[in-house]
């Protein structure tokens, strides 16, 4: 019986099995933390959220949970942060910030803290140009992936 659970357990990692949660809270939290950040920064503009870079940031967040060669901006499909969001239907230029925790869970504490401390990260986070966002993320068993996209209406 041991065994048959150890080895259910060890089979389950091997997979990316997505687990099934509500992330509206940890979007919220980290939507709010930008624009926390952005008002530190001096920024008299409150960012909003977009539909369209909530969709850019979809993609992205799937494709990185479910591919462990990715850890950063680019797609598995060599797509860029701008192409993501230009084929979401948003005009105007973007950048992107992404967390991955090599666990089931993330919270936005953790994901601010992995921003803040890498400084082209920070620097996108504070700027003022920035008034559209869209942030995502995405869990499986072994990854959490968060995503967000900043833009800069045309």
């Amino acid at each position: 019986m041991i065994a048959l659970a150890a080895l259910l357990t060890a089979a389950a990692s091997l997979t990316a099995v997505p687990a099934h949660a509500d992330n509206k809270r940890l979007n919220n939290g980290v939507f709010s933390n930008i624009f926390t950040a952005q008002k530190q920064n001096g920024c008299v503009v409150e960012p909003q959220r977009d539909g369209r870079l909530d969709e850019a940031a979809r993609v992205h967040a799937l494709n990185v949970r479910d591919d462990r060669n990715l850890s950063g901006d680019i797609g598995s499909d060599g797509s860029s942060a701008q192409q993501r969001a230009e084929r979401a239907g948003f005009r105007g230029a973007v950048a992107e910030t992404v967390a991955i925790n090599p666990a089931l869970a993330i919270n936005n504490l953790e994901v601010l803290n992995q921003w803040w401390h890498n400084p082209g990260y920070r620097a996108i986070m504070q700027d003022c140009r920035y008034t559209a966002l869209g942030v995502w993320s995405e869990n499986s068993l072994d990854r959490s992936v968060v995503v967000a996209v900043y833009g800069q209406p045309q």
